[in-house]
């Protein structure tokens, strides 16, 4: 198996600690696939592939908004794993076939789906430590607190270090066996994947916007002025 250019542990610790970011600390944005995948991408060697693969999941992860306890998709380490995955594959001379990009989108949105259940997961742990703490926080008790506080964060840096290393282990052979089996046209596979991204990120838009009056005209004079800056750009 080809390992990332760094090694898998350094590229599982940036998992970690943008995964960290999603909900704990800082919550500084980092954690958008579009800053996380740049970031993957820089430390694999191709940090313009990595904000390619980032942008387009960046569109994806437009439909979900991370508000609470809802339970919501971790893009952080996710974004990690597909940027990553793109990189390597412009390494090797192959990020431009279609397959480098439809496995990288594909990897990182289960992954995302994992470490979703895997928060959902760590909530329930956290829950449970708090409750066998009940009469010492009832008391007031700052130790137990802050003892609470930091199992959680160091909690959430662990659970996003072992989802980032072990979707790098699981999906790293299986971009290489896809990549070698890849004979569809790369022209028609990259505008699948980044229609679907667009139609789903223009949902996830306009599912916010359209109760305002003249929505779906702002709506359509805002697609309109970017399908022409794409155009004449």
């Amino acid at each position: 198996m080809i390992e990332p250019p760094v090694g898998l542990v350094p590229t599982s610790l940036l998992g970690a600690l943008l995964g960290l970011d999603v909900v704990s600390f800082p919550q500084a944005m980092l954690s958008r696939p579009l800053v996380a995948a740049t970031l993957a991408g820089a430390l694999a060697g191709s940090a313009e592939t990595g904000l390619i693969i980032g942008a387009t999941l960046e569109l994806f992860a437009l439909e979900t908004l991370p508000i609470g306890a809802s339970r919501y998709p971790e893009w952080g380490s996710a974004a990690v794993v597909g940027g990553t995955l793109y990189a390597m594959a412009e390494r090797s001379e192959t990020a431009m076939t279609a397959g480098a990009m439809c496995m990288a989108v594909l990897f990182a949105i289960a992954t995302s789906w994992v470490g979703g259940r895997s928060m959902v997961l760590l909530r329930t742990i956290n829950g449970r430590f708090a409750r066998r703490s009940m009469d010492s926080l009832a008391a007031g008790s700052a130790r137990t607190v802050v003892g609470l506080q930091l199992a959680g964060l160091f909690g959430d840096l662990l659970r996003g270090f072992l989802l980032t290393l072990a979707a790098l282990l699981v999906t790293i052979p299986a971009q290489e066996a896809a990549l070698a089996r890849w004979h569809t046209d790369g022209r028609i596979a990259r505008a699948v994947v980044v229609g679907l991204a667009a139609m789903v990120a223009g949902g996830a838009v306009w599912k916010l916007v359209h109760a305002v009056p003249r929505a779906r005209w702002l709506f359509l004079g805002g697609l309109l002025c970017g399908l022409a800056l794409l155009a004449f750009a």
